[in-house]
């Protein structure tokens, strides 16, 4: 073991909870582990008073992968994956002999999913061993939530209270078929297996089909679907932004997919220390090497309005003469007012790019050349791009803000 660079690498991880995979100097995956913070439980592995085995171990590990998961019942999950996946070396050596439980799949026509501790020859599929009954519990409430399955022990004649809830299909009562159950059962299966690229692909297809069809509620249900499944294997692509950016591109009339998109937001408090600043987006997906924050230099007292326009003109101002690429869609946070105020100074500096504004209130969009807001569908792909770009700016923009205040306070 390099101890220098290992060390290092341990240094850099977040406290947040995921999987680590340590490799070997092959590059071969020798052991997968969870934790509830990678961080802390990576440095347990530097300390002294080590187990015989875990020293083993670590002899042979040259480097350290993580991936993150929003809990540690999604970690658990990941890792069993990833060991059914690699079947690392030292995963056998290092359990020990107690009983692990067990994701059971029954043998019926709407088969029920349950925690066991036993694995037992009776037509069932069985995941695991897991190595915490709890966090597989809580890992199975989270994936239940987004594709609901029947527990009960027999199939009853009337509803139960999951079905009520929606955390059930009712198979019971006949609202489900036979067909579309077995499928949330493979989709469960896949997940459970760690094959969750060919999971995401035919979610992916059927929410594409689903929203341009118009039929949003059933794209979002795929949508948080493929949401779950990001935060258990969160190296998988995003296929959602693609339809978002379809749509976007489809309801504002726009000659090509935006797939840069800049947005502007102005914070101030009482007309001090006032901010502007600018997120970029690509493809859907935060471009953070490309944020720009601004301090406003030419307006006195409150007046949103000139602050904006101060900001988007220094901003295509230095594009230009930088020769720089214009992005394909320019977003403002506020209402008609701030597009006008922006489209001006667009204009002075001979630019047409596309421009749009969203009001919080109503979630209205101003277009340029429209006198009426375009009101979209709350569950529209195009508005659930658009609300998570503004989002992003009023954050960073207030986040700035506060920067400035403190250093104002306390001097830095």
């Amino acid at each position: 073991m390099n101890n220098d660079r290992i060390k290092n690498i341990i240094a850099k991880m977040p406290d947040a909870p995921g999987v680590y995979l340590m490799k070997d100097a092959q590059a071969k995956v020798i052991y997968v582990g969870k934790a509830k913070s990678l961080k802390k439980r990576l440095l347990s592995y530097l300390g002294r008073d080590l187990a015989n085995k875990t020293v083993a171990l670590m002899s042979h590990v040259e480097d350290i992968e993580a991936r993150l998961t929003q809990t540690e019942g999604l970690a658990l999950i990941m890792e069993a994956s990833l060991i059914h996946k690699f079947k690392p070396k030292y995963n056998v050596m290092l359990r020990d002999d107690k009983s692990f439980p067990w994701i059971k799949i029954t043998n019926e026509d709407f088969p029920g999913i349950c925690i066991t501790r036993k694995h037992e020859p009776d037509g069932s599929r069985y995941y695991g061993p897991y190595t915490s009954a709890k966090l597989l519990r809580e890992a199975l409430k989270i994936i239940r939530k987004y594709f609901p399955y029947r527990s009960c022990r027999e199939l009853p004649s009337e509803a139960c209270i999951y079905y009520r809830i929606g955390l059930s299909p009712g198979p019971c009562i006949g609202k489900i078929s036979k067909k579309d159950y077995a499928g949330t059962i493979e989709n469960i299966c896949l997940l459970l297996e760690g094959r969750t690229d060919a999971l995401i692909k035919n979610l992916t297809q059927k929410m594409l089909i689903e929203a341009k069809e118009h039929h949003f509620e059933e794209a979002a249900k795929l949508r948080d679907q493929i949401g779950v499944l990001g935060a258990i294997v969160p190296h998988s692509p995003g296929p959602l932004s693609q339809i978002e950016l379809e749509d976007l591109q489809m309801v504002l009339s726009l000659e090509k997919a935006p797939w840069r998109i800049e947005a502007f937001d102005i914070s101030n408090i009482s007309g001090q220390e006032a901010t502007g600043s600018m997120v970029s987006f690509y493809k859907g997906n935060p471009d953070k090497n490309n944020y720009r924050r601004f301090r406003i230099k030419t307006v006195k007292g409150i007046d949103d309005y000139q602050m904006l326009a101060e900001v988007v003109s220094r901003r295509y101002n230095r594009l230009l003469k930088e020769n720089l690429a214009l992005p394909d869609l320019i977003l403002i946070d506020g209402g008609k007012g701030h597009l006008l105020t922006a489209q001006r100074e667009l204009q002075k500096l001979g630019l047409n790019l596309p421009l749009v504004s969203i009001a919080k209130e109503q979630e209205n969009i101003y277009l340029k050349n429209r006198q009426q807001p375009l009101r979209l569908n709350f569950q529209s792909p195009a508005l659930n791009l658009i609300r998570r770009v503004r989002d992003e700016a009023h954050r960073f923009a207030v986040s700035y803000h506060h920067i400035l205040h403190r250093k104002k306070v306390i001097g830095r």
